[in-house]
């Protein structure tokens, strides 16, 4: 029987919760980094044993690990983040131009195409690449030095790059997002980008057609069909169906169009999961009650998943990370709340069950299928 691995970065320490296919007892293992703020961690899809974790503290700084045993041990790799160039600067909060500053690392995403290879999402916004499992990084510099850079900005997170997705053939191809300057696209390995923001609407920019300056949330594939993307936005529930060139609203009946994460199930290609957060003033969910939100009809429509999930004074936020879908047969899925709280559903979401709670605020959820 295959087994289960969900990965889970918190406010003060990792933590790896395993189970079986089943998926109904799950052992917790942790903290790793105890007390250490780990903002993301993640996973090989080529080896379940490769680890990566994002390790940041405001007196130590930043930090990247290693494990190759699927969590037991780790090792520190390399650590330098240097920017390739200072292109210019880039716009801050109240429009006056700042320099680049590096902050810490965001996401961390193993590439599907070569097992050593592994990228880094950073603020200030900015790319970096390691072809060599981490022991050495070079930023992807072509980004930062886009000519619209000067107009990118910091959303109330910081100006982070914070999602990176490959495209599943063409190793050359990928999609990152920007809080807040937009999504853009390479097709040329990182050596130039494009912006595709078309369609996007920003009520904190005047001119509805500009091109960046788009505060995306996260960005995910769909399962079967690499041109069609999906999108939560600051406001907004987006998909294109044309790899990004242009982006259509889809956030239909629900409560509210804000929120962080947004994810695909891996067999159904229109079912999409959302969790709706109050407002950008009000991270928590509409009226106390945390749902999950699943379409079936890529966006079309929306239902409520509630069963197991806390229908009253629930006060917790769901962040761009925190959102998970496994690929087994019977898709599982998998939210982390800043309540420390990890919720799991086996069935695709039809009915919820806490797998662990009273952790640190969860930063990240990822999951793993194990052969």
């Amino acid at each position: 029987m295959a087994g289960t691995r969900v990965l889970v970065g918190t406010r003060k320490g990792a933590f790896v919760l395993t189970s079986d296919e089943r998926r109904e007892e799950w052992q917790v293992d942790g903290p790793h980094f105890a007390g250490w703020e780990i903002y993301h961690l993640n996973g090989s899809p080529l080896d379940p044993d490769r680890l990566y974790a994002s390790q940041s503290s405001g007196w130590f700084g930043q930090v990247v690990h290693r494990s190759d045993d699927g969590g037991r041990t780790w090792e520190t790799v390399d650590n330098d983040f240097t920017y390739a160039s200072q292109p210019g600067q880039h716009q801050w909060y109240d429009g006056t131009l700042r320099d680049w500053a590096f902050t810490r690392v965001w996401h961390l995403m193993p590439s599907r195409h070569d097992l050593d290879t592994v990228y880094a999402g950073i603020e200030d916004a900015a790319l970096f690449r390691s072809t060599d499992g981490g022991r050495s990084w070079t930023e992807l510099s072509a980004l930062r030095d886009h000519r619209t850079a000067e107009l990118w900005q910091p959303g109330a997170g910081g100006m982070c790059l914070h999602t990176i997705v490959e495209h599943p053939t063409d190793p050359d191809s990928m999609v990152v997002a920007i809080s807040a300057a937009g999504a853009f696209r390479t097709s040329d390995g990182g050596a130039s980008w494009t912006p595709i923001n078309v369609g996007l609407r920003s009520g904190e920019i005047p001119d509805e057609d500009r091109e960046v300056g788009h505060c995306v949330h996260k960005i995910a594939r769909s399962s079967s069909d690499a041109d069609v993307l999906y999108m939560q936005k600051h406001w907004d529930v987006m998909r294109s169906k044309d790899g990004g060139d242009t982006w259509h609203e889809i956030s239909g009946d629900l409560p509210t169009d804000f929120g962080f994460c947004i994810d695909v199930h891996p067999h159904e290609p229109e079912t999409v999961y959302v969790v709706p957060i109050t407002s950008d003033s009000l991270h928590y969910p509409p009226d106390g009650r945390l749902r999950v939100y699943r379409s079936r009809t890529g966006g079309d429509t929306w239902e409520p998943l509630t069963e197991g999930l806390p229908q009253e004074h629930c006060y917790v936020d769901v962040l761009r990370d925190a959102m998970a879908v496994d690929t087994h047969e019977s898709a599982g899925v998998y939210v982390g709340t800043t309540g420390g709280d990890v919720y799991a559903s086996n069935d695709s979401g039809d009915t919820w069950a806490p797998i662990v709670r009273g952790l640190p605020a969860v930063c990240s959820v990822e999951v793993q299928t194990l052969p």
